[in-house]
């Protein structure tokens, strides 16, 4: 039995985003419950296997099965409330002028342009998974990275600030396979400007319930 309260779903108010459909969020929702789910459980049954202090030598192969299975399923959850938490109804924008996040991206890339082109670009990469966006909690830079499988290609202590699914499922109700790039401007144009820069100064901050 775990010792831990388990994931709860939150929630979140996007409906009528621009050009990022309800089908398609609902869809998303649905996916995103199923990464909560399997995380509690492939938790629960973690903790059976260890419960005596070790885990037996003919349940290893199931332990280090269920142990690879959760970290694509907690990042999973985890990627999906970045994802969600910094997008909002009437986004968009850049980030002001004199805020501490344009100060960020004026600093590690030049620009704003600079930053976002690098950002797009790593998006529009052949293949699933994510683009993101970390900050390095000891110089405070920004740098933006591709994620395949969740948890392949984290940067080991960055905080992810900005977070882009660009897994298929994402836009394919809504575009073409080969108008990624649209989808890309569909999410900056909902982005939440205020949530990312809650992000910055080292701290992993998860999104709320709305």
């Amino acid at each position: 039995m775990s010792t831990t309260e388990p994931y709860q779903v939150k929630k979140f108010n996007l409906s009528a985003l621009k050009g990022i459909s309800d089908q398609t969020l609902e869809m998303h929702f649905k996916l995103y419950e199923g990464y909560v789910k399997n995380t509690n459980q492939l938790t629960e049954e973690i903790s059976g296997l260890i419960k005596g202090g070790k885990v037996e030598q003919e349940e290893m192969p199931m332990y280090s099965e269920l142990k690879r299975r959760l970290g694509f399923e907690y990042n999973g959850m985890v990627l999906h409330e970045y994802y969600f938490g910094n997008l909002m109804k009437n986004g968009g924008g850049e980030p002001r002028p004199s805020s501490s996040l344009r100060s960020a991206i004026e600093d590690s890339f030049g620009s704003f342009e600079i930053w976002k082109a690098d950002f797009a670009s790593v998006g529009k990469m052949r293949g699933v998974g994510w683009a993101i966006c970390y900050q390095d909690p000891l110089t405070q830079k920004l740098s933006n990275h591709w994620t395949s499988l969740h948890e392949v290609g984290n940067v080991a202590g960055f905080v992810p600030v900005l977070v882009m699914d660009v897994w298929e499922h994402a836009f394919l109700l809504d575009y073409q396979p080969s108008e990624r790039g649209k989808y890309i401007e569909a999410f900056f144009s909902n982005m939440n400007w205020t949530v990312v820069e809650e992000r910055l100064g080292g701290t992993l901050v998860r999104a709320q319930n709305v």
